[in-house]
């Protein structure tokens, strides 16, 4: 899946906060669930706009991102 078919932001949805595509669902919303312990399925029952595979090439995206791009501050020590 490329970024466009997972996640966008567009002005005229919800600000510009990004969202999965095709939906409302800000793309935040996975994360608060999951920091909230609450499991991918049931953040995809509560949301069933998005799909599986959407939210999990999300994950997928933030957590290669997360491990490409060191930050500046972790380089220093």
């Amino acid at each position: 899946m490329n970024r466009a078919s997972i996640y966008h932001s567009d002005p005229q949805i919800l600000g510009g906060t990004p969202v999965f595509t095709g939906t409302r669902v800000p793309v935040d919303s996975l994360v608060s669930h999951l920091r909230q312990g609450i499991s991918l399925s049931e953040f995809l029952d509560d949301f069933p706009s998005v799909g599986r595979e959407q939210a999990e090439s999300f994950l997928s995206l933030a957590l290669n991102d997360a491990l490409n791009h060191t930050p500046v501050d972790a380089e220093a020590a």
